[in-house]
């Protein structure tokens, strides 16, 4: 069987600029506490201090990681009295998480 030239392949679209913003926000979530926070992000809503205690992380670096996140648009934030609730904006995060999932959490 002859291999097709890749002269005559139409490249992909992109280039390494189009590519800057999502190399920022992929940087975002390469964090172990950020992975984890998507991850329950994916399953149902949360505030902060329910973050903070899942991942055991004090209540204002919970806060910190899910600023960077919700810059990213990965997350949008909802308060309902004095609670602010965190969900999931960004609905690619589940295949991502759906990789990252089957890769690293295989037993």
């Amino acid at each position: 069987m002859k291999k097709k030239s890749k002269l005559n392949q139409t490249p992909p679209n992109g280039s390494v600029q189009a590519f800057q913003e999502a190399a920022e926000c992929l940087k975002t979530l390469a964090h172990p506490v950020r992975l984890r926070m998507v991850q329950l992000l994916l399953h149902g809503r949360y505030t902060v201090g329910e973050l903070a205690s899942d991942c055991e992380v004090p209540d204002n670096v919970a806060s910190e990681h899910l600023r960077l996140m919700q810059r990213c648009g990965f997350f949008t934030s909802e308060r309902e009295g004095r609670r602010v609730y965190y969900q999931i904006a960004e609905p690619h995060l589940e295949n991502l998480m759906n990789c990252v999932e089957s890769r690293f959490l295989q037993s």
